[in-house]
């Protein structure tokens, strides 16, 4: 929007306000702005891997070290048409999502019940703060004797990952809740039930979401160090195993691998909360346009 003074007859000054382009055209101002991200987005990546590129073909870098972008996709090429590639990634992906799963439900269950309950969040929450801020891998030597070697300590720390951020998330949102709207339904006599399905379900469940979204990244970026210390398979086990045979064209595609898995999980989580609250502004957790 413009702005421009005028002198009247009288010596006085007045403000007059034109409407700019995106008061005019607002569809076309969104689509010119929505392009112009999507074009930032896919060029920056895309002109540091051709850099990359550069660096590797003029010999700024040791390409032993840090493979071309050109090396690195041939060699993820070749392994996933071998079939070397898919059973890593299909380890990764099983341990990811069972962890997940389990972390999202106890964690959305207990945030829930501890922002509806002041007294069972007077009871569990010194408790868990303390176990919130002890790093996750520290637990993997706990849930390696409880479980033994296998499956079992790569799900429970995803879950336990994933659990904290999710409870956290869960009652934040339920103690953010309006208490107006929760009188509102005692007014109209609404039981317990109905107060969860038709207030505190709707009012917290977009910034449930948002920490549902922010947990998956988390599910991705712990398992993968898991791999590395306890397990014979997965992109963890992939990288680690590769940078000890310095095979470091195979790391990076385990490194690619991750990001990919990582990326892809974090949007189909986003786009699964926006399919569930339509009446939430749209890319909630994301930058607004």
């Amino acid at each position: 929007m413009s702005t421009a003074v005028k002198s009247t007859t009288a010596g006085e000054q007045l403000l007059v306000r034109r409407p700019g382009p995106q008061e005019l055209h607002p569809v076309r101002t969104h689509r010119r702005r929505r392009t112009l991200e999507v074009a930032l987005a896919v060029a920056v990546p895309l002109l540091l891997v051709l850099l990359w590129q550069l660096a590797a073909a003029r010999s700024w870098i040791d390409e032993r070290v840090y493979p071309a972008p050109s090396t690195i996709l041939a060699d993820g090429w070749d392994r996933a048409a071998d079939g070397d590639l898919w059973p890593d990634v299909w380890a990764t992906l099983k341990r990811v999502l069972g962890g997940y799963a389990i972390g999202t439900v106890a964690g959305y269950a207990l945030g829930l019940l501890m922002g509806s309950l002041a007294l069972v969040r007077a009871a569990l929450e010194p408790l868990l703060d303390a176990l919130y801020v002890v790093p996750k891998l520290a637990l993997l030597p706990v849930f390696l004797n409880m479980f033994g070697l296998g499956e079992g300590p790569q799900i429970a720390l995803v879950a336990a990952t994933v659990f904290f951020f999710v409870w956290i998330s869960t009652m934040a949102a339920v103690l953010a809740v309006p208490a107006g709207h929760r009188d509102a339904g005692q007014v109209f006599g609404a039981s317990p039930w109905q107060m969860f399905r038709h207030i505190l379900l709707p009012a917290s469940l977009p910034a449930v979401l948002v920490g549902a979204r922010i947990a998956a990244g988390v599910a991705v970026l712990v398992i993968v160090p898991s791999e590395q210390i306890a397990a014979a398979d997965g992109l963890g086990h992939l990288i680690f195993d590769s940078r000890a045979l310095f095979r470091n064209d195979v790391m990076f595609v385990g490194i690619v691998c991750v990001a990919v898995l990582g990326v892809l999980f974090s949007e189909i989580v986003r786009i699964a909360g926006r399919l569930l609250t339509p009446w939430a502004p749209r890319d909630r957790g994301r930058g607004q346009s």
